[in-house]
């Protein structure tokens, strides 16, 4: 089973290799706005027929070599297509921003020393960020991949895929199952095998996400160079910030488990179209609710230590009872966060009853696997 992490690290060009590197960056993201033009008002996603008809020009117009060409078109088709499974109407993708994405061998090279790019100029070689990195170099077990050049904040970083072997877990290696209810008010509440509930608070989350949208429209409103460049110093943030408390999350929740653990997630996909049924105050916190993120680096953290992950339907999780599996949309009171069963009166936290039928759809899950081989 391959998997691909993302290695990010900082590079260090001379003050002659940034203008270098910095016009390259800036041709490319124009070549690919050209490539964005033609497939906007073509609505050609073809590789081999977007190449054909863009290649002549982002050569001779763009000076970009053979390869940053081909690599230009693999970006533009691989935004549209991004979109278009995303659910997102047919607009024309914008690249603003200085980038540059590059193959491995024969854009750049990365070694124990030197980062070597290839630019419009000529080849340059860079210093980088060394730590953490050693591990990637050890060829029989990671294979680099396509990497992306980026200019954030007066700094340059490359962000490079890395593919390595995973054993994939077989379903009569697990031993545990660890059911996790996400949400808004706690990110995740996971119920076990040892009958304990493992609460992470969401109420940091909120405070942040709201800090960061009023300073954004207290920015927005007053429409100064100033408040302009404040705006663009922040940038991505936030998003960053969201994204290590998901690595810490995820980090904890494989790391608390031991090998072989079944992790049983609740199938979120399409409930970002439920936005119109929450109050347009809170609705802010809802769509920038990263629950996918959360769960693609628990999949592929689960996979590195042995253990797997499946989602399940999430129809009437919240509402069945654990104990007695009475179902009923008045057994759960959303307002005071308590599940109060009307059959059996079992009484509980809401999201651990979420947690708790999760877990049970796991050892269901095993159960089947096990009828299902007992009766071959």
């Amino acid at each position: 089973m391959e998997l691909t992490k993302t290695a990010k690290l900082q590079i260090y060009p001379s003050d002659s290799d940034k203008t270098l590197l910095a016009d390259s960056m800036r041709a490319y993201s124009d070549a690919c706005n050209y490539i964005s033009h033609y497939v906007y008002t073509t609505k050609d996603l073809s590789q081999v027929s977007v190449q054909k008809h863009t290649y002549d020009t982002v050569r001779t117009e763009y000076n970009l070599p053979s390869q940053m060409a081909c690599n230009a078109v693999r970006t533009v088709i691989g935004s549209y297509k991004t979109n278009k499974s995303n659910g997102f109407d047919w607009t024309e993708c914008k690249y603003n921003t200085p980038q540059m994405t590059l193959s491995w061998n024969r854009d750049y090279s990365l070694n124990q020393d030197k980062f070597s790019v290839g630019t419009l100029h000529g080849r340059i070689k860079a210093d980088y960020a060394k730590s953490g990195m050693e591990q990637y170099f050890d060829k029989s077990i990671y294979r680099f991949g396509t990497a992306k050049v980026v200019y954030k904040h007066g700094k340059f970083f490359l962000h490079i895929s890395v593919s390595f072997d995973s054993d994939e877990v077989k379903d009569a290696d697990i031993c545990n199952v660890v059911g996790h209810d996400r949400g808004i008010r706690f990110i995740t509440s996971s119920y076990g095998s040892n009958g304990k509930t493992t609460f992470f608070s969401g109420n940091q989350i909120k405070q942040k996400r709201a800090h960061y949208k009023n300073l954004r429209k207290q920015l927005q409103q007053v429409r100064t160079p100033s408040s302009r460049r404040r705006l663009k110093a922040i940038g991505q943030r936030e998003n960053r910030w969201m994204q290590d408390v998901n690595h810490c999350i995820s980090k904890a929740l494989v790391e608390s488990n031991p090998k072989g653990t079944l992790h049983v997630l609740e199938d979120l996909g399409g409930i970002r179209s439920a936005t119109e049924r929450v109050r347009v105050n809170d609705r802010y916190v809802s769509v920038s609710w990263s629950y996918y993120d959360l769960e693609q680096k628990l999949i592929y953290k689960a996979n590195e230590h042995g253990q797997k992950v499946i989602k399940v339907n999430p129809r009437y999780t919240s509402q069945t009872c654990p104990k007695c599996g009475h179902i009923d949309k008045a057994n759960r009171d959303k307002q005071r966060h308590i599940f109060c069963c009307k059959n059996c009166g079992y009484t509980s936290n809401d999201d651990r009853i979420g947690a708790m039928n999760l877990y049970r759809m796991g050892i269901e899950y095993l159960v089947e696997l096990q009828t299902s081989i007992s009766g071959l």
